[in-house]
């Protein structure tokens, strides 16, 4: 079993940045993909970020391509997604994810565990 813990998330202003950090409670962290979804409201959970479990590999949506920029530090069992030039349509619950696999890429209904989720408010 596999607890996230989602933190970072807050109210800013568009063209602001936010760093949302993600805690894994397992010590074999380093073999899990690691990926942050969001959720509007109304709106399906979609993808945002992912990271391999080697951190070799990453994949943004095309919505954050060139802002966001997701990161992992193993030794701290941690998954931050840095976020720049924020938007209104930004605004979500931000949800860290993971899943135990060696591939690059994991659709969003392989992952395994789920956090909380952190909100995000971008004013314009």
């Amino acid at each position: 079993q596999v607890q996230l813990a989602e933190s970072g998330g807050g109210l800013v202003q568009a063209g602001g940045s936010l760093r949302l950090s993600c805690v894994a409670s397992r010590r074999t962290f380093s073999t899990y993909v690691m990926g942050w979804f969001r959720q509007a409201p109304g709106q399906e959970r979609e993808f945002v970020a992912a990271i391999s479990w080697s951190g070799g590999t990453t994949s943004y949506a095309d919505s954050v391509k060139g802002r966001f920029t997701i990161s992992r530090a193993s030794a701290k069992n941690t998954v931050n997604l840095q976020m720049n030039s924020l938007r209104p349509a930004d605004t979500a619950v931000y949800y860290c994810a993971a899943v135990n696999s060696y591939r690059n890429h994991v659709p969003k209904s392989d992952y395994d565990y789920w956090g909380q989720g952190t909100q995000v408010t971008v004013s314009s």
